[in-house]
């Protein structure tokens, strides 16, 4: 064999791209292997797939995490919770309204002492007491108590009809129940606050099953993630929190200030004509709170 024909040989070696052997490939494919588009074939479709892989892991890690923080949403408990507020709504609140027309400062007494007593629990959760702290609740005490001011009274004026869209009032439930997780201030008032509160009435009266389960849904919604995002601010800045929660409650007298007329009106005047009964009532509330709290507290020292 001449040395030209060798030097070819090689050449045309050393520029074949070897492959992996292929199930039906005798050796390792060089150029001149008959086998060759298939091995061909087979790596690019294994390449191919590794290239995809690593999107694929991704994706499958992102539905992971979504799952897992769905799944750790205390659902049972949400909605527990949801059908308590819905059945005290439906059974109670002909009563309340009678009561709040009917007797309206006692009624507001017996609100404002339920807030105090929750005022004196909470406070107690508060591990580090500090400055900061007492700032914090006087904070959120004044914001709360400049909101509410924004309206002279607490009741809606209008036709009680449906007008806006089906998403408007996935917003309204999701905004009442992250309210009425909120010490001290009324989702019901706040759907007053934003004009919503006759269109949710309209579809309770016109019983619009799409509106009402737009509410519903929105109420779900609203409540998974806002007790989510509590719970992950407690496990972060518990006592910022709390304290918070403190001032909010303390700003809520703007609205269960029993004088002058009960929680129909924000306005605030000095005790007069009925005193003795309504503070006696707001005492007796105060203490059944902590009386509770108290007796919850032994039971679970007890139980551990």
């Amino acid at each position: 064999m001449s040395s030209c024909h060798k030097r070819l040989q090689v050449s045309l070696f050393i520029r074949a791209p070897l492959h992996h052997r292929s199930p039906d490939c005798p050796r390792l494919c060089d150029g001149f292997c008959r086998h060759r588009p298939r091995c061909l074939r087979r790596d690019g479709g294994a390449r191919s797939r590794n290239l995809r892989s690593p999107h694929r892991e991704h994706s499958t890690r992102r539905i992971s995490a979504a799952v897992s923080k769905a799944t750790s949403v205390e659902w049972g408990w949400l909605l527990s919770l949801l059908a308590g507020i819905l059945i005290a709504i439906a059974t109670l609140s002909a009563l309340l309204e009678q009561l709040l027309e009917e007797h309206a400062i006692r009624t507001s007494a017996v609100f404002l002492g339920l807030i105090a007593g929750s005022i004196v629990v909470a406070s107690q959760l508060i591990r580090d007491r500090n400055v900061a702290h007492v700032a914090i609740a006087i904070v959120a005490a004044a914001a709360l108590f400049f909101v509410l001011g924004l309206r002279s009274d607490t009741h809606a004026v209008g036709p009680e009809i449906v007008t806006r869209p089906t998403w408007v009032f996935v917003l309204a439930g999701a905004l009442a129940i992250c309210a009425m997780i909120l010490p001290g201030i009324s989702g019901s008032f706040i759907l007053v606050m934003i004009g919503m509160y006759t269109e949710i009435i309209g579809a309770v009266n016109d019983r619009n099953l799409a509106v009402l389960a737009a509410t519903g849904t929105g109420c779900v919604v609203g409540l998974a993630g806002f007790s989510t995002l509590l719970n992950w601010l407690l496990d972060r800045s518990h006592d910022i929190v709390i304290a918070a929660m403190v001032g909010l409650m303390l700003g809520s007298v703007r609205v269960l200030w029993p004088w002058p007329n009960g929680t129909s009106t924000t306005a605030l005047s000095a005790p007069q004509h009925d005193v003795m009964i309504p503070f006696a009532l707001m005492f007796i509330a105060a203490a059944v709170v902590i009386a509770v709290q108290r007796l919850s507290a032994r039971s679970a020292s007890s139980d551990s």
